[in-house]
């Protein structure tokens, strides 16, 4: 990896005027490290000339490697290395005078430089974003071009989301639809898209196979869901990361936390600079990178990333949330469940024959409102119709889908005659199949005292009850959380992304993967499949671009090398 911060400098005579007499054998290979060591010294002396205190007393080293002698360059001291084994060191600069007071003690700008300059025909990869779309990528890239140097930059702990999904079991995907554009059909934000080659590439059955190949047993549940059989996200965790640092090429993947990417910009010869901070140690790194991967979810450091290398952003909204509801009745029916309803939501000033508005199936009640699959759908669906309407309207609810409202008519008058001297809260139609709590309610909200005998009750109660189990509508006030899932709407339009390579348009070498585009699914495994098949996408357009440089470079220095011993 190399960095960007360079200025002028002179190069130490002994490296100016040295020669071997000959390019053959030990003498051929040691003027390539000597050179070597002059580039990275170069490198370096350029930094501390213009930035660092002059004097040993100034500079903390540490280094894995041993050291020769050192010696002032315009006034800096240089340490040269004498092993090729270059690895990242990290030099402390306390800077005198400059130092911030911190409760009686000096404080220390710490800044991490690597002195491990990629190798010849070595690129770099620099993955904004250590979730499932980031280090997926990571490993297709690194798999399939060895020589690729990968850096994944991740604030927090990596894959973190991936370990509170679905419970903490993880959802890894859905595996009932192996049409894919069946499939596209479960993405708000990009059915549209993705109904072309997308999933082609790779799918959710591509998805459980590269898992299962990797030693993860997986199960397909009732409803489509895929989670490991371990019932644990732990298991998909130390799948990845164990695949991400094992391979025959040592360091894989350097994954590197706690560190945000602040900003990026091209440089003259076609790369990235790629600007790191740690805020907690006033840190800032530049890296110099020849691809970079964005998939750093819904943050807007990625956003931010993004419009700095020219891409516009569609304004974030959440998705996949619960209902707040207006009604103190309905919270004392809290945990109670309805396999299957028919729900219908209603916006102020927004068409109401929008089809995705609505939904059938499972719906939770909770103490503050409504959720379950439905509702998350519905939200999902109407994500900016509700932002815009700051999250306020009407929730019609059919709790009997699949009869007609004659026929639930009918069941009721039916029960009537059969039950005329039993109280009305004791027994109910069983075609209604719902719990006696709610059926308390819906008699409250008639206004039928729970202790009514069948025989007193009107034919126009009975229509009223039939009318309300098959159109209850209730009041949203607000959004809840569902913490399994929590999915953003919005973010880079795929309309600036080549979807057959997850690669820019705008800026070559750029990729993105994940939720950092404007793409977002509903619950059931469908966020994470966008994530596992964005970035392997990305994955091998990089991996098959570094592959073609690396062996390009390669012959290049086979033949220079040839040419020198010849011309010698």
């Amino acid at each position: 990896m190399s960095f960007s911060t360079i200025v002028n400098s002179s190069a130490p005579a002994s490296f100016q005027s040295e020669r071997p007499e000959k390019f053959m054998g030990t003498n051929f290979k040691r003027w390539q490290q000597k050179m070597l060591f002059y580039l990275t010294t170069l490198n370096l002396s350029r930094f501390l000339t213009e930035d660092s205190p002059s004097g040993g007393d100034a500079i903390d080293t540490q280094f894995n490697t041993t050291t020769e002698v050192s010696e002032d360059i315009q006034g800096s001291r240089v340490y040269y290395l004498s092993s090729m084994n270059l690895v990242p060191q990290r030099f402390i600069y306390r800077l005198k005078g400059n130092s911030i007071p911190t409760h009686g003690r000096r404080r220390l700008s710490t800044i991490t430089f690597s002195l491990a300059a990629p190798k010849s025909g070595e690129e770099v990869l620099v993955v904004v974003g250590g979730g499932a779309a980031g280090i997926y990528g990571a490993i297709r890239a690194k798999t399939l071009a060895p020589n690729l140097k990968v850096v994944v930059i991740e604030k927090a702990k990596p894959l973190s989301k991936v370990k509170i999904s679905g419970g903490g079991r993880c959802n890894v995907t859905n595996g009932h639809f192996p049409d894919n554009k069946i499939l596209a059909e479960h993405y708000p934000r990009g059915h549209k898209e993705f109904r072309g080659s997308f999933f082609h590439t790779h799918g959710p059955m591509d998805t459980m196979s590269w898992f299962s190949d990797h030693g993860v047993a997986l199960k397909v549940e009732e409803d489509g869901r895929v989670f490991p059989t371990s019932d644990s996200s732990s298991t998909i965790i130390d799948c990845l990361m164990s695949e991400a640092k094992r391979s025959g090429v040592p360091h894989l993947v350097l994954l590197q936390t706690g560190k945000v990417v602040t900003g990026a910009s091209s440089t003259a010869d076609g790369k990235f600079a790629v600007k790191l901070e740690k805020r907690s140690l006033d840190y800032v790194e530049h890296v110099e990178a020849d691809y970079i991967l964005i998939a750093s979810g819904s943050s807007k450091q990625g956003y931010n990333l993004a419009t700095q290398l020219g891409h516009s952003i569609v304004e974030p909204v959440p998705s996949l949330f619960t209902f707040k509801i207006s009604d103190l009745k309905l919270a004392e029916l809290s945990g109670v469940t309805f396999p299957k309803v028919k729900a219908k939501l209603q916006l102020e000033g927004i068409p109401k024959n929008i089809p995705q508005l609505t939904q059938v199936g499972p719906m939770l009640v909770t103490h503050w409102g409504l959720s379950g699959p439905v509702v998350l759908r519905l939200s999902a669906w109407g994500a900016r119709y509700l932002s815009s309407s700051d999250y306020e309207g009407t929730l019609c609810v059919d709790f009997t889908p699949d009869l007609h409202i004659e026929d639930l008519k009918s069941a009721l008058t039916r029960h009537k005659s059969q039950f005329l001297r039993q109280k009305v809260l004791n027994s109910y139609p069983s075609e209604l199949a719902v719990v006696k709590r709610f059926w308390k309610y819906i008699l409250d909200r008639e206004g039928i005292c729970r202790d009514t005998l069948w025989s007193s009750i009107s034919n126009n109660s009975l229509s009223s009850v039939a009318s309300l189990l098959k159109d209850c509508a209730f009041s949203v006030k607000g959004k809840g959380q569902f913490k399994d899932e929590f999915v953003t709407a919005g973010g880079v339009p795929l309309s600036e992304i080549y979807l057959d390579t997850m690669g820019s348009r705008i800026h070559s070498h750029l990729y993105f993967a994940g939720e950092v585009l404007n793409v977002d699914g509903i619950t059931g495994g469908f966020n994470f499949q966008n994530a596992w098949t964005g970035g392997y996408i990305a994955g091998t357009s990089i991996g098959n671009l570094a592959g073609v440089a690396y062996n390009r470079v390669n012959h290049l220095v086979a033949i220079a090398t040839i040419r020198a011993r010849v011309q010698i």
